[in-house]
């Protein structure tokens, strides 16, 4: 890792009504617009979309680090986020944001250490800490199953 502090920067270009692009040098762009319950059209990445992509990507990437730092394998992980959005103290905002991470450790994996290297990155994502409302984490560590040897 690079010393920090780490600075980021993207661009945003839109007009008044539609769809917006956002860019950041090397990156493919995105088109951007409100989701359905903000009038939008509904089939573009929306900001409340791409908060749950940042904690569910931050997730991954912080699990990947742990684990690896924690001799902790998997060979897999499906992480499906979810987040609500309602007025709490007179702002509309998220007020729950929930990860399910289903984390598949190999045959003979110590599901154990995998369990707490999930709850270490849970306590250490960068984009989760820097939330209003922490995301809950909810985790399954599953075995892959043994490879059946045909005669």
């Amino acid at each position: 890792m690079t010393p920090l502090p780490h600075e980021y920067e993207v661009a945003l270009a839109g007009a008044p009504v539609g769809y917006a692009t956002i860019s950041a040098p090397g990156f493919p762009d995105l088109t951007a617009a409100p989701p359905l319950e903000y009038d939008g059209p509904g089939d573009a990445w929306s900001p409340e979309h791409l908060l749950l992509a940042a904690v569910s990507t931050c997730f991954l990437f912080t699990l990947r680090a742990v684990a690896r730092a924690s001799h902790a394998e998997f060979i897999d992980v499906d992480v499906r986020t979810s987040g609500t959005v309602s007025k709490a103290e007179g702002v509309i905002r998220f007020t729950d944001i929930v990860v399910r991470a289903t984390v598949t450790t190999p045959a003979e994996g110590d599901t154990e250490k995998l369990r707490r290297a999930v709850d270490k990155t849970a306590a250490h994502c960068l984009v989760s800490s820097s939330l209003a409302v922490p995301p809950r984490v909810e985790a399954t560590i599953q075995q892959a199953a043994q490879l059946k040897k045909t005669a």
